[in-house]
């Protein structure tokens, strides 16, 4: 998390719309060596962010069962998975401003808990919402689905992954998008950066 507040970003909804949209989380992870505590790990993985039938905020996944921190993690470990956003470069040049430095605005999500490992029914239908889930961005197009797949194959390949849910402790963000700056300079980054072919981060940093 960026240490000011002025970018802290605490809203569950944005925060849970940012994760759907973009999808992939780099999950994170201390790796044991020996037993004792190891060298941090970290994958990349499809993520599922929504609420158990509890209410709880939970985030689903899969790890390849040939995958390093796949292999380090157990039921109870703590992991910490982040999305990024939207992000680009400013140049201080853009402000308007005297005395101004480089600096770099973006969107993150921050989602930290302990994770608990999925048996193959739930790991199925964990995959099965995932795919349901992106293909729905691709309609009109015909959604694909497993049954299109030959019999047995899936079940084939579903032993090579471990699926995993993760209650959250912790689901903060980083809205970081020059609120610290007078609506002027923010306007002109925000004509910058449209100028440089960041249209999504122009409509972010421009105050409304």
């Amino acid at each position: 998390m960026h240490p000011s507040r002025a970018f802290h970003q605490a809203d569950p909804v944005l925060l849970a719309e940012l994760v759907s949209r973009r999808g992939l989380a780099l999950v994170v992870a201390t790796g044991r060596d020996d037993g004792a505590a190891g060298a941090p790990l970290a994958a990349h993985a499809p993520v599922l962010l929504d609420r158990s039938p509890d209410g709880a905020w939970r985030l689903r996944f899969h790890l390849s069962r040939g995958n390093a921190l796949a292999a380090c993690l157990a039921d109870g470990d703590p992991v910490l998975a982040v999305v990024t956003g939207p992000e680009a470069y400013v140049s201080p040049d853009w402000y308007g401003l005297e005395d101004q430095v480089p600096t770099w605005n973006y969107q993150s999500v921050e989602m930290a808990g302990r994770v608990r490992l999925l048996d193959a029914d739930r790991t199925t239908a964990m995959m099965d919402d995932l795919s349901a889930a992106f293909e729905a961005r691709l309609a009109p197009k015909p959604p694909w689905t497993r049954q299109k797949m030959t019999p047995g194959r899936f079940e084939a390949m579903l032993a090579g992954i471990i699926g995993y849910e993760m209650r959250l402790e912790r689901f903060e963000g980083t809205w970081k998008l020059g609120q610290h700056k007078p609506d002027p300079a923010r306007f002109a980054v925000a004509e910058a950066l449209e100028a440089h072919g960041q249209p999504d981060m122009a409509r972010l940093v421009r105050p409304e």
